[in-house]
């Protein structure tokens, strides 16, 4: 079976790595129809960034447009205290263990971790 859809685990909390991959990468991979459905998954570290840095925001608000979905942890964004940030960008808050657990089962699903 042919991989169509990636899942973008991105954990790294650093500003630069977030941008240059991740946000990058995402923000134009279904419009080059490089894959037919991508996901952010946004754990840990990255929590901060994503709530706190409008250039992140921007760049997070470009993916969601071109079609990219996203979630976050709601263990981790209780733990920063940044739930109602992350959904007030328009990113649920999910247990992200058992997304991450059913990509990695799925034969569709390519997993990239940042």
């Amino acid at each position: 079976m042919t991989k169509t859809k990636l899942l973008i685990v991105w954990t790294n909390g650093d500003k630069e790595v977030a941008m240059k991959l991740p946000l990058l990468y995402g923000s134009v991979i279904l419009d080059r129809g490089y894959w037919e459905e991508a996901h952010l998954m946004i754990w840990g570290p990255s929590i901060k960034l994503a709530a706190t840095d409008s250039e992140i925001q921007a760049r997070l608000k470009q993916m969601r447009e071109s079609g990219v979905t996203m979630s976050a942890c709601i263990v981790c964004t209780d733990d920063y205290g940044m739930t109602d940030d992350l959904e007030q960008l328009g990113i649920g808050t999910i247990h992200t263990g058992e997304m991450l657990t059913e990509c990695l089962k799925d034969d569709a699903w390519a997993v990239m971790t940042v």
